[in-house]
């Protein structure tokens, strides 16, 4: 799971509205994709009774993700069953609640304990149907921003919430583990991403202010912090890893910003350039990140580039598994879209009849979740409600019926 990862960006929610103003042609999806593309078909996964919904993560056969409910009250997590073709409501901790991230039978995601008050993590087990507070670090507050097999990583505040350090949360012991800061336990960190044993993030310094951070990378079974350093400037950030491999992003020594990788087995660094200063994320070899206007790939193996799409408007990945990359283009309008990264496949994701999709994550089956606006209610407007969906490409086994058994 990546949050990046993980809410979408501004320009996507106010795309993805209704009433997003009438349909222009410029604004639709061109009709043709890259070679190499796959066609998909959408499902509407419907809500739980209220007028919008929104799917944030998938594995497996499980979709996961946040809808209204009836009367439009509150938004409550849910998790969407591809084979039964089924929503379940996951209840809250007490007000509104967000899936955001699923593992086999693992849940996570966010709840307010009241509405106005503090936001703590859950976590929901599918076998027992249980809906757990995963608590925090003495604060008032938890944000989880990954999961990973049964390792779940976030950040919390401490006793009085003037200070937050990064945390791993352990789904089968059940508990939290301060992974404390490069400044010490009065020094500030967050956790970014988690893979095996290691969770990735960025943290304050001693004797430095406080906005400037290393990126790290904790080992869960050392019980060890390792400060990444930079690529010769003052500041780093960690904000994904794959295996041994930590991207993210370095000021250098003439006080530029880059896209790095770093090797946890030789301490060897790579500097990406500038086409990979935000949104680093990972998968093996393969790197994905963005300058702000375009997405890129990179290959740490043949040290290629390649710029995802055509190049129109204004690309962002969300997920990049294997070689394959989901994320958002913005043209002026928003249109999810699925990337080869080995190919150059490029590939616009339909609408539920409106005009502008969104996609969050993709499984090994290469089915795809996120959202789709329906059809508008009149001829002034481009969208209806946006409502979760998925994504199936026709070369799944069992056709483009959803069953990815």
């Amino acid at each position: 799971m990546r949050i990046p990862l993980r809410a979408w960006s501004l320009a996507a929610a106010a795309l993805l509205v209704a009433g997003a103003g009438p349909v222009q042609a410029a604004d639709t999806p061109p009709s043709g994709s890259a070679a190499g593309a796959v066609q998909y078909a959408v499902q509407d996964l419907g809500t739980l009774g209220g007028t919008r919904s929104k799917a944030t993560a998938i594995d497996g056969n499980t979709a996961v993700g946040s809808s209204l409910i009836r009367g439009d009250t509150a938004e409550h997590a849910f998790a969407y069953d591809l084979r039964s073709r089924t929503m379940t409501d996951l209840g809250t901790l007490g007000h509104s609640s967000r899936a955001t991230g699923v593992a086999g039978d693992h849940i996570v995601g966010e709840s307010e304990l009241t509405a106005d008050g503090p936001t703590h993590g859950f976590a929901y087990d599918m076998r027992t149907r249980r809906l757990v507070d995963i608590g925090t670090l003495g604060g008032s507050s938890t944000d989880i921003t990954d999961l990973s097999g049964d390792m779940v990583a976030g950040t919390s505040s401490l006793p009085g919430d003037a200070v937050t350090h990064a945390f791993a949360y352990s789904l089968r012991t059940g508990t939290m583990t301060d992974l404390g800061s490069l400044a010490g336990p009065s020094g500030n960190s967050t956790a970014a991403a988690v893979s095996g044993v290691t969770v990735v993030g960025s943290s304050s310094l001693p004797d430095t202010p406080a906005r400037t951070t290393h990126g790290f990378a904790y080992n869960l079974r050392t019980r060890t912090m390792t400060d990444l350093g930079t690529l010769g400037g003052s500041s780093s950030t960690a904000n994904d890893v794959s295996g041994s491999t930590v991207v993210g992003q370095s000021r250098t020594a003439d006080s530029r910003l880059t896209g790095y990788a770093y090797d946890l087995r030789t301490g060897m660094r790579t500097d990406l350039g500038s086409r990979f200063l935000k949104g680093q994320l990972i998968s093996g070899s393969t790197v994905v990140g963005g300058d702000g206007l375009l997405a890129s790939t990179y290959d740490l193996t043949t040290h290629v580039s390649a710029v995802i799409g055509s190049g129109r408007g204004v690309t962002e990945a969300r997920q990049v598994s294997g070689n394959l990359v989901v994320g958002d283009n913005f043209a002026p309008n928003s249109f999810g879209f699925v990337a080869r990264a080995d190919n150059g496949g490029f590939t616009y994701l339909p609408s539920l009849g409106g005009l502008n999709s969104s996609a969050a994550q993709a499984n090994r089956f290469g089915v795809v979740a996120g959202s789709a606006a329906l059809p508008p209610a009149d001829q002034t407007s481009a969208n209806g409600p946006v409502h979760a969906a998925l994504w199936v490409p026709q070369t799944v086994a069992g056709g483009t019926d959803g069953d990815t058994r």
